[in-house]
């Protein structure tokens, strides 16, 4: 498959990704190891292209006010570091292992995203931090959100995923963000972890613009567009988008690893 061929695909994957906060990272890794290509190059380049096109959809959604800055600024921290660990560390790692890894992470958030969302906390609780934007209040329980935040970073550095795969249902279901504003916080820390991995893996060695940059340009206009539709999209579709896409991802890289 050509390279163009290629970048023409990454769109689409990157428009309809776009519209569930996760930039298509998932799709894009999926997409080129089925095209026969390295697992760590796959990861590095769907990094690369992962980075360029959320950070489109950024600008576009946090001028609809779709973003909770301080929310994304306490988790966008964790998830830097964890992420550009796990980009410098992923070629330490068996590529079976990495493809595993992937499957796995992708089924579970598609479950975790057809569960209903808990009530709010209450505030007055030990390691409950209230955050207000926009007139709403969220209530983030930092024993819960501090691990899986650092894990999903890791995780999302390493394989080359994009951390909305989990942030999104964690905003939901324990948070209670509504699904609009999950996906432009989604989005926002989604950028900050794949420009986090893909420096890892960029100080690693493992990266080819040749590849990455045509790649990256269609990356660019479906993150344009699945933002603009995103905006005007209900909540309700928006998730079971994330949570079909999601599914069809894991069954497609378990079959590939068997």
């Amino acid at each position: 498959m050509d390279t163009w061929t290629l970048a023409a695909i990454i769109m689409l994957i990157a428009f309809v990704m776009t519209m569930t906060g996760r930039g298509g990272g998932n799709f894009y890794v999926l997409t080129l190891v089925l095209a026969g290509i390295d697992m760590n190059l796959s990861a590095s380049t769907g990094q690369f292209i992962l980075m360029s096109s959320s950070l489109m959809a950024t600008i576009l959604f946090s001028r609809q006010k779709m973003n909770h800055w301080k929310l994304t600024i306490l988790l966008g921290v964790l998830i830097f570091v964890s992420a550009m660990s796990g980009g410098y560390l992923g070629h330490y790692f068996n590529e079976r292992m990495l493809k595993i890894v992937f499957a796995v992470v992708m089924f579970l958030a598609a479950i975790l995203m057809l569960r209903k969302p808990k009530k709010h906390l209450k505030s007055d609780r030990k390691w409950i931090v209230s955050l207000k934007s926009n007139n709403e209040e969220y209530h983030v329980n930092l024993l819960i959100t501090v691990p899986i935040v650092l894990l999903t970073g890791f995780i999302s550095g390493m394989v080359g995923v994009s951390g909305g795969s989990f942030l999104v249902p964690l905003m939901l279901l324990t948070m209670s963000v509504p699904m609009h504003i999950a996906v432009g916080t989604s989005t926002t820390l989604v950028t900050i972890s794949a420009a986090a991995g893909f420096f890892g893996h960029l100080g690693a060695g493992v990266f080819y613009p040749q590849l990455a940059v045509p790649l990256a340009l269609g990356g660019l206009v479906g993150g344009f567009l699945g933002a603009k539709l995103a905006v005007k999209s209900k909540p309700k579709n928006l998730k079971y988008l994330f949570a079909g896409t999601q599914l069809v991802a894991s069954v497609i890289m378990i079959y590939n690893v068997l």
